[in-house]
C-alpha cells in the first residue's frame, strides 16, 4: 500500500515522537523509507543564525543520527538533504520520489509568526501529491 514514505524531519520533539508512527508503518507495509531535512535559506535582510536548520553541518548530523535509529530498529534508509524552503521542497521531494505517504509531526520548528495558517505541515498538506499523515 505504502512503497515509498518520506519522513522530512528537523529537530523538533515531533518529529522524534512521529518516529515511532513511521517505524511502525514502514515495517507493516515493507517500504522503502525516505528521510528528508531541508537546509532553509535564510532572508538576506535577517540572518538567523540561531536557527539550527540554516547549518548544513546540522542537517548533516541530523540525518545521520536518523538513519542510525532507524537501521537499529531493522528499517535501511536513504538519505536526502535539500536547501529551500521546508514545505515545498518537502513536496518537490515527494513528487520526485513517488512517495505515497509522507508521514511528520504535528509542527515542527515551522511555525511561523503569522501563526499555524502558515506552518510547514499546514502548507504539506495543502500542497502534497500524495497522503500526509500527521502525527500529533
Amino acid at each position: 500500500m505504502f512503497k515509498t514514505v518520506l519522513f522530512p524531519i528537523d529537530q523538533s520533539r515531533e518529529t522524534r515522537e512521529a518516529a515511532d508512527v513511521v517505524t511502525n508503518v514502514v515495517k507493516k507495509y515493507s517500504s522503502r523509507l525516505i528521510l528528508l531535512s531541508v537546509v532553509e535559506e535564510p532572508p538576506p535582510d535577517a540572518p538567523n543564525a540561531d536557527d539550527p536548520m540554516v547549518s548544513p553541518e546540522v542537517v548533516a548530523k541530523l540525518l545521520e543520527n536518523a538513519q542510525s535509529l532507524f537501521s537499529g530498529q531493522g528499517i535501511q534508509s536513504e538519505t536526502l538533504e535539500r536547501r529551500g524552503k521546508p514545505a515545498f521542497t518537502i513536496c518537490d521531494v515527494a513528487d520526485e520520489i513517488g512517495a505515497d505517504l509522507i508521514i511528520m509531526g504535528c509542527r515542527g520548528l515551522g511555525l511561523t509568526e503569522e501563526g499555524a495558517d502558515d506552518s510547514v505541515t499546514t502548507r504539506v498538506i495543502n500542497l502534497s501529491p500524495c497522503p500526509v499523515l500527521i502525527v500529533p
